[in-house]
Parts: structure tokens; C-alpha cells; sequence
């Protein structure tokens, strides 16, 4: 499975897959094309479950240090322009079981292109991923260096957007990682 992630042509600037919108769960995601990553998944990933959030009445320090990341978060990016993969975009351990053969097989898809490592950092999100599937990947492609300190930022994405379905019960987990990412960036 490991090498579905890796692109055998030129792949496509990151972006969605199409211009039309992507689902993550029940919301709606902006996709227009944009060939920097960091500008992709601030203003149509971050920005945007941040902004569903003050319309759903989540305003106030998650506004105030949600704007502050947005502003900071390329430096976590320093040294580092990850290239382009076809991401499954929702990659939690419910989204994947195995056929009779014991194939992988994946499901549930919020397909686009992006980061490798936004997939990586949402099956540590939920669970569902032992041991040997991060082995075996670091073993085919091993992370950039910087890769853990980018986890917390891609799953951000997730925890919003779960505030957005779900209600308060994620804000807290929200704000934590706003406020550990602001720490690491020095925002």
C-alpha cells in the first residue's frame, strides 16, 4: 500500500483533484488549484474550518489563536517542500479493512493532492494503525525530518472540522493543539 502514495508521472500542483469541492464528512471543502502547499492547506483546509467555525458560534480564543497559526504556520514548513501525492483525505483506522486475500483495502475518500504526511498524521489521529504499517512505510519512504511537528498541524484540520459536525466536544482538543503548535512555532 505504501506505494500508492508515490506518483509515477509529473503529478498535478497541490490541490484538489478536480476545481469542484471534496467532502469531509458533511462539509463542503474549497478547492481551487493552488501550487503552494502551505497557501493550499492554510486557506482552503485551515482558514475555512475556522471560519465554519465562528459561523457555528466558535469564536472568541479559537479565532484569536487559530488567526495567529494561520499567520506562523509556514515556519513549520522551513527546509521542507513536500511534492505533490494523491491523498485519501480521510485516513482513519475506519476508513480501510482487508479482503478475504488480506488485501488493504481503503475506503471513504475525500480524494486530493497534497502532503503525504496529512495522511500519515490522521491515521495517528483515531487509532487503527499498528506498529507495522508505520514501519513498513518509513521502511519504502521515510518521512522528511520535521514530520512530527507537522502531525498536530495537519490533524487540526480534522479536529475543526469534527467541531463543525460534532459540536464543542472537540474544541478543547482544538484549542490544545492550536496552543502546542503556537509554542513550537514561537507564535
Amino acid at each position: 500500500m505504501e506505494n500508492d502514495w508515490r506518483c509515477s508521472t509529473e503529478p498535478p500542483p497541490m490541490r484538489s483533484a478536480s476545481t469542484a469541492t471534496t467532502q469531509s464528512a458533511a462539509r463542503a471543502n474549497p478547492t481551487l488549484p493552488d501550487a503552494d502547499w502551505v497557501r493550499f492547506f492554510r486557506e482552503h483546509r485551515l482558514r475555512h474550518q475556522l471560519e465554519l467555525a465562528r459561523h457555528n458560534g466558535y469564536g472568541g480564543v479559537l479565532q484569536q489563536r487559530g488567526a495567529r497559526l494561520l499567520e506562523c504556520m509556514g515556519a513549520l514548513f522551513t527546509g521542507y517542500a513536500p511534492a505533490p501525492s494523491l491523498l485519501h483525505g480521510d485516513l482513519w483506522g475506519g476508513n480501510w479493512s482487508a479482503d478475504l486475500t488480506g488485501t488493504p483495502v481503503l475506503f471513504d475518500p475525500a480524494v486530493y493532492y497534497g502532503d503525504r504526511e496529512a495522511d500519515i498524521a490522521m491515521t495517528r489521529l483515531f487509532g487503527g494503525f499498528g506498529r507495522d504499517f508505520y514501519a513498513a512505510y518509513e521502511s519504502a519512504w521515510p518521512l522528511a525530518d520535521g514530520a512530527p511537528e507537522r502531525v498536530g498541524l495537519y490533524n487540526l484540520y480534522h479536529v475543526l472540522n469534527h467541531v463543525n459536525l460534532f459540536g464543542a466536544g472537540y474544541l478543547g482538543q482544538a484549542r490544545t493543539l492550536i496552543d502546542k503548535l503556537l509554542a513550537e512555532v514561537g507564535g
